[in-house]
């Protein structure tokens, strides 16, 4: 009995688990997840600083001439007090002397040899950077599953941590099925086809940050798919598309089978790509895809990509659901749990006007994607409905379905 998509998802979330740990220099550590929390050891500024090329001053002599004789510079360690009717010239980034009250930029003073007039508004403690202000000793600044970006780099590097704990990076293979199909560096004969899911299910997975690995075309036997299954079972994840339907060489199922595959999900309510399977021999997790390009690249982005970001050890792993409107009618067949896809341009979507399951472009002018419940026949122009989910991307020109 096939699966509908929530329940496909819930397998997914459920029975999918975390790939291993590693510690590595932070510069390495972009775009992996975290495996634990990390607690600040001190407070960041670790001291009040200026904020501004200024004069450190009383706010009570505001309005009045002082006088400086004195300056402070970053990386200063300061040891003097700051009195009334004078003034301390400091950089930004400098400490703050004992004394001070606030900081008056260079801007809004007047200089007349030492003496300086102040401004009539000066606030307490302005333009300064208080000690912790920023990050504080003992709070959390980096949650167990969040994924390293550049400003998390900056944040670690600040708090002086030089490796961190990461989730290892998923291995993936991806090999197709067909014994008409063909790799795209070859000359093909006129009944062939060149073998687009594979280079395409390889580029997306490295996109989203796995290692993967690209295995030869498989004949259409049981004896070929097993020899190539057993060439990649080291892997964390096996993508395979084609051989998953009911045709006479459809042998994908049974070849995995054979090899103790123990199926979570046989078969989606989706189209297209209803004859999806999701199993596992061991600890590698196995994903038949079909053959069709559209449809398995469907599948892929709403249950490969989901197997791909609970197994990175990512805590937000769910689909992000925009909320939004049709910028024009579209009908569907109905009766079916369907896809369409379409563009976003922020205020509406627009559904593609051809997208067969077997087609390739559509993929490329997609920026998203609308679930459609058995009940829906008609997307009305300025609505939405009850029965529909958009799962929609932000960036141009790719299919974001965000889990």
């Amino acid at each position: 009995m096939a699966s509908s998509i929530l329940e496909a998802l819930d397998i997914i979330a459920t029975q999918i688990t975390p790939v291993g740990k590693e510690l590595i220099p932070i510069e390495l550590a972009l775009g992996r997840i975290s495996t634990q929390e990390y607690i600040a050891s001190f407070d960041l500024p670790r001291f009040d600083n200026s904020a501004m090329d200024g004069y450190a001053v009383k706010v009570a002599d505001a309005q009045s001439q002082v006088s400086c004789t004195e300056v402070i510079f970053a990386g200063d360690n300061p040891t003097m007090t700051l009195q009334e009717h004078t003034a301390i010239k400091i950089m930004t980034g400098a400490p703050i002397p004992k004394g001070c009250e606030a900081i008056v930029p260079i801007e809004q003073v007047s200089l007349k040899g030492r003496d300086i007039s102040l401004p009539k508004d000066i606030k307490l403690h302005g333009f300064i950077r208080i000690a912790g202000e920023d990050i504080k000793k003992g709070s959390v600044f980096l949650r167990k599953g969040s994924r390293i970006n550049a400003y998390t780099i900056a944040s670690l590097a600040s708090q002086g941590v030089s490796h961190i704990a990461v989730y290892r990076q998923i291995k993936v293979a991806v090999f197709a099925t067909g014994d008409e199909l063909r790799p795209h560096y070859e000359s093909i004969e006129p009944h062939q086809l060149y073998n687009s899911n594979s280079p395409m299910f390889m580029a997306r997975s490295k996109e989203l940050g796995a290692d993967v690995r690209l295995i030869q075309t498989s004949a259409d036997s049981i004896e070929a798919l097993q020899s190539c299954i057993h060439t990649v079972l080291d892997a964390d994840i096996i993508i395979t598309s084609g051989g998953v339907s009911v045709g006479d060489k459809d042998f994908t199922k049974e070849a995995f089978t054979n090899l103790g595959m123990e199926v979570l999900i046989d078969k989606i309510d989706i189209k297209p790509g209803r004859p999806t399977i999701i199993g596992k021999i061991a600890h590698t997790i196995v994903i038949n895809l079909a053959g069709n390009p559209l449809a398995s690249m469907i599948n892929y982005e709403l249950f490969v990509r989901a197997v791909l970001r609970k197994m990175s050890g990512i805590h937000s792993y769910h689909h992000g659901v925009i909320e939004t409107k049709m910028a024009e009618d579209f009908c569907v067949r109905g009766g079916k749990h369907a896809v369409v896809l379409g563009s976003f341009d922020g205020q509406a979507f627009r559904a593609l006007a051809s997208q067969m399951p077997g087609m390739v472009s559509p993929m490329d002018k997609a920026e998203g994607m609308v679930l459609i419940t058995p009940e829906t026949s008609i997307l009305k122009k300025g609505t939405g409905g009850q029965n529909v989910a958009y799962i929609m991307g932000t960036t141009k020109r790719r299919i974001r379905s965000v889990i």
